[in-house]
């Protein structure tokens, strides 16, 4: 399904109880709402459960591909306004914590609950800033293919390549469907982003913060500190798991959401 927000056609889906509670999942970079399919299957029984892709990602309009978190999280207010849900849990996997978090900044007052996956909440360092610049110049030169070989093997254990092929082959075939300029864009919205750190005290919903193990890109130092600040947040460390822990570790993710959205129904 489409919906028209700010002038781009963002494509979502709506799967479970319309009376269930709203959690709406928001995915990781460059990646679509796909990512999100052994999540949706365990939750339709009992929520009402949204997933959609951000703009430039999945079926969702690529336009300029000028973008910034701030556009992203436009498109998800006007998302729950058009399936007029004032209230939600969000669940955000790395870029996607981010718009959860952003979101929760501007429009705290439509969040019930957090799930913050693989993510943080400091903004980039210059050595971050510049690493992005060069990604997003790399991907125009040098393409899809070779930007998803370098991408893959620093968002997965090293076990998930021999153990969990079919999570490595999604994941790769998001990135592949994804326009370079879209990627291009998006590294380039992740580098301006702003610092969500001091916002993370003012946050009074339930929080759960996940991360995997073996995640290089937001090791789970930075969700310890997240955990620290954020008042009552829980924090679960997914075993087996990197960057991508939804799908190299399902059950035990599943698992602590379900249980997670269960204490707080």
């Amino acid at each position: 399904m489409y919906v028209k927000i700010k002038g781009f056609d963002i494509n979502y889906n709506v799967e479970g109880l319309i009376t269930g509670i709203p959690v709406i999942f928001i995915h990781g970079f460059p990646f679509s709402q796909e990512m999100w399919k052994l999540q949706v299957d365990v939750l339709k029984s009992e929520y009402y459960v949204v997933t959609y892709d951000v703009r430039g990602h999945g079926q969702s309009d690529v336009g300029s591909a000028q973008y910034a978190i701030e556009y992203f999280v436009d498109d998800l207010i006007g998302l729950l306004d058009h399936l007029r849900i004032s209230q939600c849990v969000l669940v955000g996997l790395s870029m996607g914590g981010y718009i959860a978090l952003r979101t929760a900044e501007r429009e705290p007052d439509r969040i019930r609950g957090l799930v913050l996956c693989n993510t943080r909440s400091e903004a980039d360092t210059n050595e971050q800033k510049i690493k992005r610049a060069n990604q997003a110049k790399n991907v125009k030169i040098y393409g899809i293919k070779k930007f998803a070989d370098a991408f893959l093997k620093t968002v997965f254990a090293e076990k998930s390549f021999q153990q969990n092929q079919d999570a490595v082959k999604l994941i790769r075939k998001l990135i592949e469907q994804t326009s370079t300029s879209t990627i291009a864009g998006t590294l380039i919205a992740l580098a301006a982003r702003t610092d969500s750190t001091p916002s993370l005290s003012r946050i009074n919903v339930p929080a759960l913060i996940m991360v995997g193990q073996f995640d290089e890109v937001t090791p789970p130092s930075l969700s310890i500190s997240m955990k620290e600040k954020i008042p009552n947040a829980e924090l679960q460390i997914i075993p087996h798991a990197a960057h991508i822990s939804n799908l190299e570790n399902p059950e035990e993710f599943n698992r602590h959401l379900i249980n997670f959205l269960k204490k707080h129904d």
